[in-house]
């Protein structure tokens, strides 16, 4: 669904009310390959303002999105439930109406670009993911995998006989300063 300033001038008196269903899966599953691996309807609830030559998206998004464990690769569902407001603007001396610190504004090259709902909507999903995401046995502590001769181990992790390993070539050094306690 897209819309341009032009066309939300008519909703200067009453907002533009949404409740839609957006089917986004094959898009996002098609632009996001490595982070989303299916998505459900995404329900948006919500409404679209225009107030002097401005446009507010205003919208609550539930969906549920399926992306791998940062882990181990698994799918794990994520249950999604956020909501967005974007102010759109074609002249940049609007921006004065804004706090640069709280209000979220795009500038538009002109009354006639499109405000595009699956594309706000697209972004925003991503922007919610977490940067790591585990399965609930993986979350709760479980072991990470082995193999022979292989573990996995997470990243800044040294294992406890890599603490205490000394180089051989190195050893010989110990007898230089006996009366020193070793350091962890």
């Amino acid at each position: 669904m897209k819309w341009t300033l032009t066309e939300l001038r008519r909703y200067q008196e009453e907002p533009l009310q949404l409740a839609l269903s957006l089917e986004l899966a094959d898009a996002m599953i098609a632009r996001f390959p490595e982070q989303i691996l299916a998505l459900t309807p995404v329900a948006v609830k919500g409404f679209v303002t225009y107030d002097r030559g401005d446009a507010t998206v205003a919208i609550q998004v539930k969906t549920t999105v399926t992306t791998p464990s940062t882990r181990s690769l698994t799918p794990v569902e994520l249950a999604l439930n956020f909501a967005i407001t974007e102010n759109y603007l074609s002249d940049p001396a609007h921006l004065d109406r804004y706090d640069e610190n709280e209000d979220l504004v795009f500038e538009l090259a002109d009354d006639r670009t499109p405000i595009d709902l699956d594309e706000i909507v697209i972004e925003n999903i991503i922007e919610q993911l977490p940067g790591r995401v585990l399965t609930p046995a993986e979350a709760s502590g479980e072991a990470m995998p082995t193999g022979k001769d292989w573990e996995v181990i997470e990243e800044g992790h040294v294992a406890d006989e890599e603490k205490t390993k000394v180089d051989p070539r190195l050893a010989k050094l110990k007898t230089l300063f006996p009366d020193q306690d070793e350091k962890d």
